[in-house]
C-alpha cells in the first residue's frame, strides 16, 4: 500500500468577500492563520483514491467538475475517486454561495440582489483554488511511498452542542438565547465520533492522516482563518511532527456547532473557542494514531451515483410579497424579512434555470473504513443513521462534499413542531423534504456492493514459560 500527501495556501487577499452570511463582508488584513487545500492519496496496487479536505465554507459542484477533469488529464486519476469535502470555515475564501454569472439570466432586480446585496464567490479565487488543488495532487501523488496505515474511532463530546432546541411553545428554535429558560431539551443529537486514518512511512514516521468529526467552523478565532481545524492540525503535528499533513472532513454538522446554548456563560466564541475545540478534537486524534495497529487498509473502493432532487418551490403568494418587501432597503423594515424576502426572490431565478438539483452520493472504501459523501449540510442524525446501519466497522460521513446544496433537515424539522434557521426556504437551501432519506438510503445501497477488509491487528505474543529472573522470587523480608 502506497500513499502520498500535500498541502496548499488558498489564504484570500484582503478585500475580498468572507461567505457565511447572505449579504456582504469582507475580509481585511488580519489573518490568524492560513486557509490550505490539504490532500491525501492512497494505493492498493489497483485502485488510487484522493481525500481532499479543503479550508472553505463550501466547494461549488462546478469547481468540483472543472478540477477532476484537469487531474485526470494531468495524471490519469479517476474523477470518481476524487472526494474533495469543505470543512465549513466561515472565516475562509470567497468559494461559494452566489457564483459568477449564476444569475445571469435573471431580471436586473433579481441581478442587482444577487451580485450586489448578497454573498458572492469570488472568480479570481476560484480559479487560483482550483489550480492549487490540482497541483497538490500532482505533488501528493509523486510523494506516495510504502506505508502502513491505521484507522480508530475516538470520543470527544465536550466540544459540539446541538443548536436546535424545542421551546416551551412547542415548535423548535435555532439558537434561542443563552440558558433561555423557555428551552426544553435539545431537538437532536450530537455525533462524539472522531474519526482517523493514519499513514505511517517505514521509519515509523506518520506522513499524515485524515481526520472525520462533526462540528460547524464557526469558532471565528479573529481575522481570515481555517477556524478551530487550525489547531486541529495544531495538535496533532505538535505530537507526530509538522511532517505530517492533517486532512479534515467534516462530518454531518448541519445542527452541530460548538455553541453551548445551555451553558450561561460566554465562551463560544473567539481564540479561546477555537483552541479548546481544535486542541480537544486532535488530542482524541492523537490517542486514535497512538492506539491502533498499522498495516494495510485494503480493498481500495470507490463508488458514486447522482441523485437528481427537485427544489421546493414558493408559492405565488409568497413570491409576490418578496418582490414588493425587496423594492424597499433594508434599512426601512426588519432587516432579517427583507433578508429572507431576497432569498425567495432568488430562489424563483433559480428555479426558473435549475428546476432539479443534481446531487451526488459518494462512497470511497479504505479496507475496513468507508467515506460517506454528500454535499449538503446534512442533520447529524442522518450520520448517526449511516453509522448504525453501515456494516462496516468505521463509517465517516462527509458532508459539503463534491459540491453545495445548502441545509437538508431531518423530515420531523419540517412537520409542525418543528422549525428553525435551517428549514428556512432560501436559494441555498431547497431541496424537497424527504432529500435526507433519500441520501441515506442511497448510500447505503452504495456500500452494500462492498465488502469491509479487516481491521489490523497487533502479532500475538507466543506463550512462553521463561520466567523474567529479577521478578522470579519470593518475598526478602531480610
Amino acid at each position: 500500500m502506497k500513499a502520498g500527501f500535500a498541502e496548499q495556501d488558498i489564504t484570500p487577499k484582503s478585500g475580498m468577500e468572507k461567505p457565511g452570511g447572505y449579504g456582504k463582508d469582507f475580509h481585511g488584513n488580519n489573518v490568524h492563520d492560513p486557509c490550505k487545500v490539504r490532500i491525501s492519496v492512497f494505493d492498493d496496487g489497483k485502485n488510487l483514491v484522493a481525500l481532499i479536505g479543503i479550508d472553505a465554507l463550501a466547494i461549488p459542484r462546478e469547481i468540483v467538475k472543472n478540477v477532476r477533469i484537469k487531474i485526470r488529464e494531468a495524471c490519469q486519476i479517476d474523477p470518481d475517486s476524487i472526494l474533495i469535502g469543505a470543512s465549513h470555515s466561515h472565516s475562509a475564501g470567497p468559494l461559494d454561495m452566489i457564483l459568477p454569472g449564476e444569475y445571469d439570466h435573471g431580471s436586473p432586480l433579481v441581478k442587482h440582489l444577487a451580485y450586489e446585496m448578497s454573498s458572492c464567490a469570488d472568480p479570481e479565487y476560484i480559479k487560483e483554488v482550483e489550480e492549487k488543488i490540482v497541483s497538490g495532487v500532482l505533488i501528493a501523488k509523486g510523494s506516495m511511498k510504502d506505508v502502513k496505515c491505521n484507522v480508530g474511532m475516538g470520543h470527544e463530546d465536550r466540544v459540539s452542542f446541538n443548536r436546535r432546541f424545542i421551546m416551551k411553545e412547542g415548535f423548535t428554535c435555532t439558537h434561542p438565547g443563552k440558558a433561555n429558560p423557555d428551552i426544553v431539551k435539545p431537538a437532536g443529537p450530537i455525533d462524539p465520533g472522531v474519526g482517523v486514518i493514519g499513514a505511517w512511512d517505514k521509519e515509523g514516521k506518520l506522513m499524515g492522516c485524515v481526520v472525520n468529526f462533526a462540528c460547524h467552523g464557526t469558532t471565528g478565532p479573529g481575522g481570515t482563518s481555517a477556524d478551530w481545524i487550525y489547531y486541529l492540525e495544531k495538535t496533532i503535528r505538535g505530537v507526530m511532527g509538522e511532517q505530517a499533513i492533517v486532512v479534515f472532513l467534516n462530518g454531518a454538522c448541519g445542527d452541530i456547532t460548538q455553541v453551548d446554548n445551555l451553558n450561561p456563560y460566554s465562551i463560544d466564541f473567539g481564540e479561546r473557542s477555537a483552541r479548546f475545540v481544535g486542541t480537544r478534537v486532535g488530542a482524541e486524534a492523537v490517542k486514535v494514531l497512538v492506539s491502533s495497529e498499522p498495516d494495510e487498509l485494503t480493498p481500495i473502493i470507490f463508488t458514486t451515483r447522482i441523485l437528481p432532487i427537485p427544489r421546493r418551490k414558493p408559492s405565488s403568494e409568497r413570491i409576490s410579497r418578496a418582490l414588493e418587501l425587496v423594492q424597499k432597503k433594508p434599512s426601512e423594515v426588519d432587516s432579517t424579512e427583507w433578508t429572507f424576502a431576497k432569498e425567495i426572490v432568488l430562489l424563483d431565478a433559480l428555479i426558473q434555470k435549475e428546476p432539479v438539483a443534481n446531487v451526488e452520493v459518494q462512497a470511497i472504501q479504505l479496507g475496513p473504513a468507508v467515506f460517506l459523501a454528500n454535499p449538503s449540510e446534512f442533520f447529524c442524525q442522518f450520520g448517526l443513521d449511516l453509522k448504525s446501519d453501515s456494516k462496516f466497522p468505521y463509517t465517516f460521513p462527509v458532508e459539503l462534499a463534491n459540491g453545495c446544496v445548502g441545509y437538508i433537515p431531518t423530515e420531523e424539522a419540517m412537520e409542525e413542531q418543528g422549525g428553525g434557521y435551517e428549514t428556512r426556504l432560501t436559494s441555498y437551501s431547497n431541496l424537497e423534504i424527504n432529500a435526507g432519506r433519500l441520501i441515506v438510503s442511497s448510500l447505503l445501497d452504495l456500500i452494500g456492493e462492498l465488502t469491509p477488509g479487516e481491521v489490523p491487528i497487533p502479532t500475538k505474543a507466543k506463550p512462553r514459560k521463561v520466567r523474567w529472573t529479577y521478578g522470579n522470587v519470593k518475598p526478602e523480608l531480610c
